[in-house]
């Protein structure tokens, strides 16, 4: 709250005392809203809803070794998660192996460590493939790790079109908000849609990307910036496939999106349905898509790490349920809730477990499942939608004069949208305008330790062990041979994906393959 006692939403938005019918002077629902199910999909992407199912409950998992992190997932799954999330460490995200110079300190620390053929056969190892989805937080590497998981799959004997999941292969926002590239834009671009182009034709239920604002927005954005800047990465994403040679309503279906679930509770819930109704309009519209599977955004959500605080841990139990509440009721198809000591480590089982049954309570205790968009015709939400919309497509505009997303990237405007943002928001926390409980309202001079997850400090040896022993064992001159034919195709133009898969069959590593496309493609180094 300002000193003024202006009330306005993260992006800006006032606020008014009150809200009545006035509001919606003008206002056609059958314009704004539809139907559920059917265009412009403001209140959701299917019929009916939570009604028919609840939303795919996931537990972002992933720490130490591939062992360590499948006995979680066995654990989450006996307790009712209904779908697989995998966190990877940072070498692995960033194309190096464990034993890499650079990956040390880093291996197994902030997921797990996935080196080989061998570990995804650990990690996926007696998991129910053929009946769970499973959502892979990557992007550099997306295209090596769903090879991977294929190749596993297909070891177990499930066919190829029971094989379900997500890659994240967002490669845009890292090099505005994340910073997991290897890449420079243009051939990262290339991996993306030659990714669309194999799932097209072998993996037909994979969703080939998550476009993610999620981490636009944990680098600082407002509600409105995250949809803009992250909408614009989705149609240069569309563009860049098209431009490929692919047909928009071959690929446009298995298009997902991933939204962070902040804190104003009603801005988010109009954030979820004004992005709907945005994506909907563009790929009818501007982009020509004729199927209206590819007009539908279907989202996962995942409540906000950055407002978790090390102060007082336990108050991030409310925090979490509220912005979990806040994205069920924006009609999110897929969600994650953050466990409340994530400010302080990895999640304990038990704080992972807790996480879990927030979702459960939500979805089989609140009422909140029992009817379609229940917050449709508020004045309030109604207009704070169409404020919102009009907010995002401000934010567009700015990055459409840049040359779209891709050209706003490389000359630095995404980046400092993100940066003002966060500076501003910064400010509004030191000077107390914006308060925090705990930190700088309501804080405590000391309070009970809570006790985080330590990752063994042996698992890094371990794992390069492991590594030595794979690239013992397998042929290196066969090795040798597939990884100058990732070399060639990436010279060329042919789809990278089917001899990234016979290097992986052979033996080759993560960091390998990586290296062989970065041979061809160079490194990108910010302002280069």
């Amino acid at each position: 709250m300002s000193p003024d006692n202006t009330r306005r939403t993260t992006s800006g938005i006032d606020i008014d005392a009150v809200y009545g019918a006035a509001a919606l002077t003008g206002w056609d629902p059958e314009v704004a809203l539809g139907e559920p199910g059917r265009y412009p999909f403001t209140r959701g992407p299917h019929p009916t809803m939570y009604r028919g199912r609840l939303w795919t409950m996931r537990q972002y998992a992933g720490f130490g070794t591939a062992a360590a992190t499948n006995e979680r997932f066995r654990q989450l799954l006996a307790a009712g998660q209904t779908g697989l999330s995998v966190a990877f460490d940072l070498p692995t995200q960033m194309g190096l192996d464990s034993d890499a110079v650079l990956a040390r300190g880093e291996v197994g620390k902030v997921g797990v460590a996935i080196d080989s053929l061998g570990d995804m056969r650990t990690l996926l190892d007696g998991l129910p493939l053929a009946s769970v989805s499973t959502s892979m937080t990557i992007n550099a590497t997306a295209a090596i790790l769903l090879l991977l998981y294929e190749i596993v799959a297909e070891e177990a004997g499930i066919q190829p079109e029971a094989i379900r999941g997500t890659v994240q292969n967002d490669i845009l926002k890292e090099y505005a908000a994340r910073g997991t590239y290897i890449y420079p834009p243009r051939p990262s671009m290339r991996l993306v849609t030659d990714l669309f182009a194999y799932c097209g034709e072998r993996l037909p239920a994979w969703n080939t990307i998550s476009v993610s604002g999620y981490h636009v927005r944990e680098a600082g954005s407002s509600a409105a910036e995250e949809v803009a800047i992250t909408l614009s990465n989705g149609l240069a994403y569309v563009g860049a496939a098209v431009a490929a040679g692919l047909d928009i309503d071959g690929f446009a279906p298995r298009i997902s999106f991933f939204w962070n679930g902040h804190s104003n509770f009603f801005e988010e819930i109009a954030k979820y349905r004004a992005a709907r109704r945005i994506w909907a309009t563009e790929m009818r519209h501007r982009l020509g898509a004729k199927n209206p599977e590819s007009w539908k955004m279907r989202f996962h959500t995942q409540t906000a790490g950055s407002t978790l605080t090390a102060q007082q841990p336990e108050n991030n139990i409310v925090r979490t349920a509220l912005q979990a509440l806040a994205a069920v009721l924006g009609g999110t198809q897929s969600l994650h809730t953050n466990a409340y000591d994530e400010a302080l480590g990895l999640p304990t089982e038990r704080s992972a477990m807790i996480a879990l049954r927030t979702q459960q309570i939500i979805g089989y205790e609140s009422g909140v499942a029992d009817t379609v968009d229940p917050l449709a015709g508020a004045y309030f939400v109604e207009t704070l939608t169409d404020r919102l919309e009009a907010a995002i497509r401000s934010v567009m505009g700015q990055i459409e004069s840049a040359g779209g997303a891709v050209a706003a990237v490389e000359a630095g405007v995404v980046q400092a949208i993100i940066e003002e943002s966060a500076y501003r928001q910064a400010r509004q926390v030191e000077s107390g305008d914006a308060i925090v409980v705990g930190v700088n309202r309501f804080s405590e001079t000391a309070g009970d330790v809570v006790p985080g997850l330590v990752v063994d400090p042996d698992v890094e040896r371990d794992q390069v062990a492991r590594l030595a022993a794979w690239r013992a064992r397998r042929d290196a001159t066969a090795v040798a041979t597939r990884l100058a034919s990732v070399r060639s195709t990436a010279g060329g133009d042919d789809n990278l994906l089917p001899p990234m898969k016979q290097a992986l069959l052979v033996g080759a590593t993560v960091g390998e393959v990586s290296a062989a496309l970065a041979d061809v493609f160079g490194r990108y180094r910010p302002g280069t």
